[in-house]
């Protein structure tokens, strides 16, 4: 066989080929080589590891790496070419597909030199995969949560319908958040107290009485509580005492027949002393009271002992004006406004038509037809629905009721008193102004 080629590395490392057999030196040591390759490059620097075999794998390795490094050399020396042909080496194309196939199959990694790009690249134009992730979401998020379920859709449809919508609620108005530093207001248990007036009401109202009284009718009744609304105005009594006198002549008459339309003058004076000493500081003497009638001490003390008899002593009870004074603080009046609500409340004191309502219906109705009088809006609330327990339209027989009184209270004899009460300036001339034409009934013609 014809003698080999001997090529020197440029190390220190020479590879001397005789009769077929190969041999390398490496760092002063030899190794047997694994048969005849064929060939041999020139690997340049490339770090060999001791006792590693030169196989045609590693070596097309070498070569490739030795390809790269020359032609990165040929770039910087003015793109000179050199060519550096080697008898007997396989072209490069070949040795570098070997070793593309030997790299994959054993999983390194590939050499390649990538080329360099002809234009410019602008990072800031390529966007960026999460951000384009994110706003993909944020569109599809958006989109959903713009899209309408047919079953909302459908009701809707059906509340518009049927006249119901999604109005917002009013506001609450917190009616006792002035008085928190007033002990005498006690808003710690006033809705308590409240709620229990609103349970108790019925317990002691007085029952419809005029058929079981055959000297009594309902003009003889108007006539009394007008004379006791002027008594109670002379003698600078407090309403509750005026309530409180009508509240015990109801009750009285409920239960105990009068033989004679005269004792009624002598239970509404005796009712009012009774009255007198249970709300009043200097409730007035018994004489004072006598010069206003034609009976004598005696008499009115034996009533007024019959009375508390009859009543079993109870006087203890929720008048309208227990619960008017708390439903005007609700609707958050001025002067006019709680003038008007008190001058409707003692019409419905001296008609014996409002019987039939319990005072609460009464205080709330006042309260009503005086923001109607007044052209209020809104004419009802919230907060007045709360704290009264009516809905406007539960007020509305009540109210017309009322207002009927107001218009006709310059015709009637009987409500002269409370007209002339109300038409003072200090009360505000309240009686003056005109009936609600709302809550008026048809045909009906206003002072």
């Amino acid at each position: 066989m014809a003698s080999r080629t001997t090529i020197k590395q440029q190390g220190a490392d020479e590879a001397v080929v005789k009769g077929g057999k190969h041999r390398c030196a490496a760092k002063g040591r030899n190794r047997k080589a694994l048969g005849d390759i064929g060939n041999f490059v020139n690997v340049g620097e490339v770090e060999v590891k001791p006792n590693r075999p030169i196989t045609r794998s590693f070596r097309a390795l070498l070569h490739a790496q030795a390809q790269a490094a020359a032609a990165a050399d040929t770039d910087k020396n003015n793109k000179k070419q050199v060519s550096a042909n080697v008898a007997g080496l396989p072209p490069v194309s070949n040795a570098v597909a070997a070793t593309k196939r030997v790299v994959q199959k054993r999983g390194k990694k590939k050499v390649t030199v990538k080329p360099k790009p002809e234009k410019p690249i602008d990072k800031e134009a390529i966007p960026d995969k999460k951000i384009q992730k994110n706003k993909t979401r944020e569109g599809y998020d958006n989109s959903k949560k713009n899209s309408h379920a047919f079953t909302s859709v459908l009701t809707a449809r059906s509340k518009a319908a049927s006249g119901i919508t999604n109005k917002p609620k009013e506001q609450i108005i917190d009616i006792d958040a002035g008085d928190v530093d007033n002990e005498l207001a006690a808003v710690e248990y006033i809705d308590h107290l409240y709620r229990f007036y609103k349970l108790v009401e019925n317990e002691n109202r007085p029952r419809d009485y005029i058929e079981s009284q055959p000297e009594i009718n309902e003009r003889s009744r108007a006539i009394l509580v007008n004379w006791l609304i002027e008594v109670n105005t002379k003698f600078n009594l407090s309403l509750e005492t005026l309530y409180l006198t009508i509240n015990i002549i109801d009750r009285f008459l409920s239960v105990k027949s009068i033989p004679r339309s005269g004792e009624l003058q002598l239970v509404g004076i005796s009712a009012m002393l009774m009255a007198s000493k249970y709300e009043e500081i200097w409730a007035p003497e018994v004489e004072g009271l006598v010069c206003l009638t034609t009976y004598t001490h005696e008499q009115i003390l034996v009533m007024e002992k019959t009375i508390l008899y009859q009543l079993e002593w109870t006087l203890t009870v929720p008048t309208p004006l227990v619960f008017l004074v708390r439903f005007i603080k609700a609707t958050v009046p001025d002067q006019e406004l709680e003038n008007m609500a008190h001058f409707l409340s003692e019409l419905g004191l001296v008609n014996y038509a409002t019987i039939m309502y319990c005072p609460s219906m009464i205080a709330a109705s006042a309260v009503f037809a005086a923001r109607c009088t007044l052209n209020k809006t809104p004419l009802w609330n919230e907060t007045l629905k709360l704290h009264t327990g009516y809905s406007q339209e539960q007020l509305m027989e009540c109210s017309r009721l009322l207002v009927s009184f107001h218009s006709m209270v310059g015709d009637e004899e009987e409500l002269k008193v409370v007209h002339r009460k109300y038409s003072d300036p200090q009360k505000g001339a309240v009686a003056m102004l005109p009936p609600a034409k709302n809550l008026l009934p048809e045909g009906t013609v206003s002072q």
